[in-house]
């Protein structure tokens, strides 16, 4: 084992501000069994993803670390409220119905991950049974596998904790009518078994017409200590959730959303829905064969019930038909079942004056998913379009409207089959990596991973079965130069692959059936310096070489095949400034352009590419007992679409925060979000579905420990 150091001052970064009720950190000292020092490594100082024994500031990648405590000081309730305050990456709309994020210019609805272990499937994913949410910049093939091209999001889940008793809890509502409460309970079972409970129920509700929805989170955990050396936990989640679809409103003449129309809501009251049921599986074994050598098996099940239905507009023309919308629609269902088996081994041996930290591992996946989607048809068009007058709301409900003509219309969501599809997939993966301390000031990372991934597709109605295998190898090197113990200076390449048949595995049929995976290279260097007084500081510059699926402007249920080059760098200061004073701040630049089938720039740049991005935090403790915290965050402008003729116009949003310490284990608290009341419009998904972004609102919570 290492020997003992001081803990690295990140600590204060991934760490409960002092700006935190008692209360609060009363929860974190039970609930956080994983920050324990284990040689110089303290948990809260390493980033789980990474799957080595590693500190933040030896990682020759960018990433950014959300705790569970920040979270509630936040105020947050979603992923993309955490991405809004990342360097870096930026939110896109994901059509109503999923978390989506925009990784360095890549788009993405699957590189989503619970305790590393993959979690591609569309949807919403919650935050209450969550110790981190740690976000990782540039392909990262080696440890996930596909996808990964951009950037990955990891969630780690809360274990039970052995020899302890405590629970907490949170109420919360805001000013839209939107209602939550959770709690977390840990009971000791026995001299070796911690028992541990997350639960939630939201009652969901927003500043848009019509949206509604609730959502069930249920995740009993059990720790077992089988030995001194052996440490097995079991988890099951359950999860439930409904709510509307808003794929916002369309663009004008000028290629900006349309502000007047920012109070209309382009769907159908009743059948703009998406229903998720998931039951999900995991059990992961450690096991500590010395001091030095340690192995990691994890199994994971999940089994996937969703259906989304949805109408949006799809035309609009505001110089001839400023009082008419397009609206088009399906509705699309996935059944889906994910086994996952990996396992590694993690060494820490010398070689003659060489130190060597050396993980290999490998993992199976099994998928099977079953997706079909039904367009809209309407009997006045027999197609899948038809025009509305605009008015509030449209008059549309439950499939039966009036047309913009003064005809009655009716559609039928089971005329017009767009696609079936049974798909199978068999991956196997290997992979090895080796980080080298060579002397006290260099360390040298060199990894590779192996994937074959196999996909069978069974076009229903065409009664035509399509395979493919590809087999890929992923590199990975890193040079790490540390003239002080604090300060680390990297440089790093990377590479990652994703199928033609995409994220989602829809995109095998037809000429995609003969094409390579695409491939994503990385180039970074950057810096990481951990201040004496609590601060960390990281800049990053890079380059990202692309080609990846993109909606196409037309027809965004079709897709295109975009190659591109980005490249930008980022900035990321987080810590105490003072015993009173955190700060969490983040800057990002971003440049690209697409590139032609002859490799030349388009002159045309990659959509949802804000060249700035700014984001500043911070929390004061003003006593013992209250404390406030004010932030902002910037965007600008943007395309919507890869013709660049559609646009996301630059915002500023300013954000707050207050809290009482009733007691030592109580907390009142309320969280304000755009303090300006700004109109701004934080995402889109094609030409004409720009989100409106929520008003002045607050949020209002209590929260206890008992």
């Amino acid at each position: 084992m290492l020997k003992n150091k001081t803990v690295s001052v990140f600590l204060a970064t991934t760490m409960m501000v002092p700006a935190v009720a008692h209360a609060a950190d009363a929860e974190s000292d039970n609930a956080g069994d994983d920050i324990v020092v284990v040689g110089d490594v303290l948990y809260s100082n390493q980033i789980n993803a990474v799957k080595t024994p590693t500190p933040i500031i030896d990682v020759p990648q960018s990433l950014s670390i959300v705790t569970a405590d920040e979270i509630k000081q936040r105020g947050f309730t979603s992923i993309g409220q955490i991405v809004d305050y990342t360097p870096g990456v930026n939110n896109t709309q994901g059509e109503g119905h999923r978390d989506a994020v925009v990784f360095r210019g890549v788009r993405s609805t699957a590189d989503f991950y619970i305790d590393g272990v993959r979690d591609d499937v569309q949807y919403y994913r919650g935050l209450y049974n969550l110790e981190q949410v740690e976000i990782l910049r540039g392909p990262n093939a080696l440890l996930f596998g596909r996808g990964g091209t951009g950037g990955i999001l990891n969630r780690v889940t809360k274990k039970g904790t052995i020899g302890e008793t405590f629970g907490g809890g949170q109420i919360a509502i805001d000013t839209f009518g939107e209602f939550s409460v959770q709690g977390d309970i840990n009971i000791a079972a026995g001299e070796n078994i911690g028992v541990r409970v997350n639960a939630a129920y939201e009652s969901l509700n927003n500043h848009r017409d019509f949206y509604d929805g609730d959502r069930i989170g249920f995740n009993p955990t059990v720790r077992f200590q089988v030995s001194p050396d052996t440490t097995l936990d079991l988890s099951y989640e359950y999860a439930d959730h409904e709510r509307f679809i808003d794929r916002g409103i369309p663009t004008g003449t000028d290629g900006r959303p349309v502000s007047a129309l920012r109070n209309v809501v382009f769907g159908d009251p009743e059948l703009n829905f998406t229903e998720l049921e998931a039951h999900l599986l995991r059990a992961n074994l450690q096991h500590a064969f010395s001091d030095n050598f340690k192995a990691n098996v994890s199994a994971f099940y999940g089994d996937y019930d969703k259906v989304y239905s949805n109408f949006y507009a799809s035309g609009y023309d505001q110089a001839n038909t400023p009082n008419v919308v397009t609206l088009d629609g399906y509705i699309d269902t996935t059944e889906r079942q994910n086994l996952i088996l990996s396992g590694n081994l993690v060494g820490e041996f010398e070689t003659g004056s060489l130190s060597h930290t050396l993980i290999f591992g490998g993992e199976y996946i099994n998928t099977s998913s079953d997706q079909n989607r039904f367009n809209a048809f309407w009997n006045t068009t027999m197609d899948d379009n038809e025009v509305f007058a605009i008015e509030r709301p449209l008059n549309l409900r439950g499939g039966v409207g009036v047309n913009a003509a003064g005809i009655a219309t009716t559609n039928d969501f089971t005329a017009d089959l767009n696609d079936d599809t049974r798909v199978d997939i068999d991956v196997f993966s290997l992979y090895i990596q080796d980080e080298i301390k060579v002397t006290d000031w260099l360390n040298v990372v060199l990894g590779g991973r192996f994937d074959s991934f196999d996909i069978t597709v069974n076009n229903v109605p065409n009664a035509d079965i399509r395979t493919r295998k590809d087999e890929e190898f992923s590199p990975r090197a890193g040079l790490i130069i540390k003239p002080r113990e604090n300060v680390s200076f990297y440089a790093s390449y990377s590479e990652s692959f994703l199928p033609r048949s995409g994220e989602q595995f829809a995109n095998i049929n037809g000429d995609n059936n003969a094409l390579d995976p695409n491939t994503f290279t990385n180039l970074e260097a950057g810096i990481k310096w951990d201040f004496e007084q609590g601060l960390s500081f990281t800049a990053a510059v890079f380059e990202i070489e692309q080609s990846s699926p993109q909606p196409n402007d037309n027809d965004p249920s079709t897709l295109d095949i975009i190659d591109s080059k980005i490249r930008g760098f980022e900035l990321q200061l987080r810590g105490q400034v003072t015993d009173n004073w955190f700060v969490s701040a983040g800057y990002s630049f971003l440049d690209g352009e697409q590139v032609d089938a002859t490799g030349s720039t388009t002159g045309l740049r990659l959509r949802e590419l804000p060249e700035n991005m700014f984001s500043i935090w911070n929390s004061i403790q003003i006593s013992d007992r209250i404390g406030f915290g004010l932030g902002l965050t910037h965007q600008d402008e943007s395309f919507i679409n890869n013709g660049n003729n559609a646009v996301l116009p630059a915002y500023t949003r300013i954000d707050a925060a207050a809290h009482f310490d009733v007691t030592d284990n109580l907390r009142l608290q309320v969280n304000i979000e755009n303090l300006t009341d700004t109109v701004y419009f934080p995402s889109s998904h094609s030409t004409h579905q720009a989100t409106v972004g929520a008003p002045l609102n607050a949020r209002f919570s209590i929260t206890g420990r008992f």
